[in-house]
């Protein structure tokens, strides 16, 4: 039994990326209302290794053409649309049983949002006396839409620390909820009552978060236990995709003591061995993250640690000998926003030019034997695929891995109120993930999965150049030979010669069928003839 039970929802999506998932906010609203003397649990519906195959949403059709048969190959993209997660029956029951008065329910991504309200409609039905709140960047950013469920009784928007237990004082002594911080609630005349977002003053004045109602067990990297930290809230970058920078969410930063305390309890209590620093801004203050990397490098000698910043560091705030205290204290990799290169993107963008800082970080990187990928973004308004194909050959001849986001509109941000005001939005929340394509503009949506193909391809041909293979010369694919049941690597190979060939980017079913995957053409043979002039093909 439990004061009140915080909810992750399950997600349907074509994949699940499991060490993305673990619920740090839940846990950092979690230790609050501890601190505060409630009884908290935490019911992480991703915490499972369950899923199961579902129909592909209506609004979704148009991406049969695109994902319409499963591809074996190292060139396959998605296929089956899945459930991730507990039943929404599973969840309900948990609710009744926990006899929580207060459930708490994380929105985060758009996208996502319709399975957070079913788990909310859910919950009212198995547990009817409950009050529930919603909180995340969805309902913070777009309140109205949430309060429309009439399962949900109030939105916290913004930091929820704070505000969640200030809720939880209100309703437990019968008091009115109207100064909580943050606090949307709807008035006796069913109009709502909209506070703005709270933000945290202090950082540091909260506890760490409540790490022991995480499972732990379920979030594992290499059979060793893994953590998520952040060192910092909020941006002072001011990017037109982004719903955070720019003033949205004051730029604030934690401590290196206090994120030192919480690094200490993930590896000492619960066995973490891959701590993800979720903050793009962790370089960008040189002594400070100079100084945390030294005293991560002493404390935890000997153990094997692995640390990653896998939203990408902001390259200009790197320099050689970062790096190599990157390196000295853990880092293996080095993942790096670059964004585009192309000068017209990069002011519609509101980005500076980084390829010069890209490629000294890459070539630091280099000498201290890290790996290195480089994120880029295609398919966003106005942004040609082009440009995109540019980008993409720029990573090929830097000599590291390439990732590929599909742009897909972010509530709040400068990009998402342009295309509401010129109607170019999707139509349905369901759709503003990467997955879904969610634009066809100056890019189309053949031209951004013909994007998202050749990054598999680069990423192919990067596998075998640094396990010291060399690529295979251009010539036409024989099919004779080719056991769907085979090796992967033979058939990668295969394909790969054939796509030098004729630049034609062919999968195989399970059956054995080669196929041709719906793709540009025109963008495929760009880029073929583009590798031909940095690789020996």
């Amino acid at each position: 039994m439990a004061d009140i039970l915080l909810i992750q929802p399950p997600i349907r999506d074509f994949y699940l990326t499991e060490k993305r998932t673990i619920p740090y906010g839940l846990a950092c609203i979690a230790a609050e209302l501890l601190k505060n003397g409630f009884t908290v649990d935490i019911m992480d519906a991703l915490a499972v290794g369950k899923s199961r195959e579902i129909a592909l949403p209506s609004e979704m059709d148009y991406l049969r053409r695109f994902y319409g048969k499963i591809d074996i190959s190292p060139f396959g993209l998605f296929h089956t649309f899945k459930h991730f997660g507990y039943s929404y029956a599973h969840i309900g029951k948990t609710a009744r049983d926990s006899g929580a008065f207060l459930v708490g329910i994380s929105s985060l991504f758009t996208a996502y949002s319709d399975e957070a309200l079913e788990t909310a409609r859910t919950v009212k039905a198995f547990h009817p006396r409950c009050r529930i709140v919603m909180g995340g960047h969805h309902p913070t950013v777009l309140p109205e839409t949430v309060m429309a469920e009439d399962a949900v009784d109030f939105v916290i928007r913004g930091e929820g620390e704070t505000a969640m237990t200030l809720l939880a004082c209100a309703l437990r002594k019968g008091r009115n909820v109207s100064a909580v911080p943050g606090i949307v609630f709807r008035k006796p005349d069913r109009t709502l009552a909209v506070s703005p977002p709270v933000e945290l003053e202090n950082l540091d004045a909260h506890p760490l978060p409540a790490l022991d109602l995480i499972r732990h067990a379920y979030y594992r990297r290499n059979h060793k236990g893994a953590a998520v930290v952040m060192t910092s809230r909020g941006c002072p970058m001011n990017c037109s995709y982004c719903a955070v920078g720019g003033g949205a969410v004051r730029y604030r930063v934690r401590s290196k003591a206090q994120v030192i305390r919480e690094m200490e309890t993930a590896v000492t209590r619960y066995g973490a061995r891959f701590i993800d620093f979720e903050d793009e801004n962790l370089s960008l203050d040189r002594d400070g993250f100079l100084a945390l990397l030294d005293d991560t490098a002493r404390r935890f000698q000997g153990l094997d640690l692995e640390l990653r910043a896998m939203n990408g560091l902001f390259a200009p705030s790197l320099d050689a000998t970062m790096i190599r205290a990157m390196k000295l204290a853990g880092f293996r990799t080095l993942n790096l926003s670059l964004g585009t290169t192309a000068p017209g993107q990069l002011r519609r963008f509101r980005r500076p030019d980084v390829k010069k800082a890209t490629e000294a970080a890459v070539s630091a990187a280099r000498e201290e034997g890290l790996n290195v990928v480089c994120y880029i973004i295609v398919g966003a308004p106005d942004q040609s695929a082009q440009d995109s194909l540019r980008d993409l050959l720029y990573l090929a001849d830097l000599d590291v891995l390439a990732g590929i986001s599909v742009y897909y509109p972010a509530p709040g941000s400068a990009d998402y109120a342009k295309l509401s005001n010129d109607g170019l939005l999707p139509k349905r929340f369901s759709l503003m993930r990467s997955t879904a394509l969610p634009l066809s503009l100056k890019t189309t949506r053949r031209e951004s999965v013909t994007l998202l193909r050749l990054g598999r391809i680069l990423g192919f041909m990067r596998l075998l150049l640094n396990s010291g293979e060399r690529l295979p010369q251009a010539r036409p694919l024989r099919e004779s030979g080719l056991d769907p049941h085979g090796s992967r690597n033979r058939l990668g190979r295969a394909l790969l010669a054939a796509f030098f060939h004729d630049s034609r980017i062919r999968g195989m079913t399970p059956d054995g069928e080669i196929f041709d995957h719906n793709v540009s053409s025109e963008l495929a043979l760009s880029f073929r003839d583009g590798l031909k002039n940095i690789f020996d093909i």
